[in-house]
């Protein structure tokens, strides 16, 4: 193993050890299998809420027609779209900022460690923990819609957890960014949260011009999901897409070494 293996190694420890102590490692997947388990139990159960919580008068008939599957899993995308991306971008809203503003940034790359190194840890580490906990939730959502309704088969439900996945992995690009241009922790939460608005707003009312952006991924997910036979039609934008996203989320990467070495501390 190379001297920069093992330092990426040994910093990459360091974030997933700041994960533990921080409580991150446990509750954050907690709260997305509950998100996940939430959606197909409460779709199944909806008639019978409503008839035990509401104060309907007596001999009401609800008749709510039950949904697909797909739809289910799709609704549960929607759900981590929301409050699963929240939680995620106030969990590494200080990942940099909090690190400069105390000096241990600058104690750690005072050491023989580069600039690109300390930053390509702790975007692996956001990166390894999102997938881990998105298909946590994700995977519960499916084994309880098979239980609950019916089965969706694994192909679909694999293409649109990877497409949400990058989807969430350019916003928490966009964190690591604005955690290192801005000085304040919630601004950077913010910023990324309204880029996050912004693309979804703009890819569902200009689906035409915005076909190639990372915002469409959202809606790429939630075709692949529904599509019946899981052979979702590979066209020229859902890949142009994927590149596109791929190619922020590098230069997303890029530019917060670029700003960290220009600034290691916050005077």
């Amino acid at each position: 193993m190379s001297m920069k293996t093992r330092v990426l190694m040994t910093l990459l420890r360091k974030e997933w050890l700041e994960l533990l102590r921080s409580y991150k490692l446990i509750w954050v997947p907690l709260v997305f299998l509950v998100l996940g388990i939430m959606q197909p139990v409460s779709s199944y159960y909806m008639p019978l809420i409503i008839e035990k919580a509401g104060n309907m008068p007596e001999g009401t008939i609800i008749e709510i027609p039950m949904p697909s599957e797909e739809q289910v899993l799709a609704e549960t995308l929607s759900q981590f779209g929301l409050m699963g991306l929240l939680i995620l971008a106030l969990s590494y809203m200080g990942i940099v900022s909090a690190e400069r503003a105390s000096g241990a940034a600058s104690l750690v790359l005072v050491k023989p460690i580069s600039f690109t190194a300390y930053m390509v840890s702790k975007w692996l580490s956001m990166l390894l923990f999102t997938w881990g906990v998105l298909l946590i939730g994700y995977g519960a959502a499916w084994y309880y819609t098979w239980l609950l309704f019916d089965k969706v088969e694994l192909g679909p439900f694999l293409i649109s957890y990877l497409l949400y996945g990058l989807w969430f992995s350019f916003i928490l690009s966009a964190t690591l960014l604005f955690s290192t241009l801005l000085r304040s922790a919630a601004g950077a939460a913010c910023s990324a949260l309204g880029l996050a608005i912004l693309l979804s707003l703009l890819g569902g009312l200009l689906p035409k011009y915005m076909a190639c952006s990372p915002g469409a991924l959202t809606g790429y997910a939630y075709e692949a999901v529904q599509s019946a036979s899981g052979s979702m039609k590979a066209d020229a934008p859902l890949w142009c897409s994927i590149g596109l996203t791929a190619a922020l989320v590098a230069a997303c990467l890029m530019g917060s070494a670029a700003l960290l070495r220009r600034a290691p501390a916050i005077d």
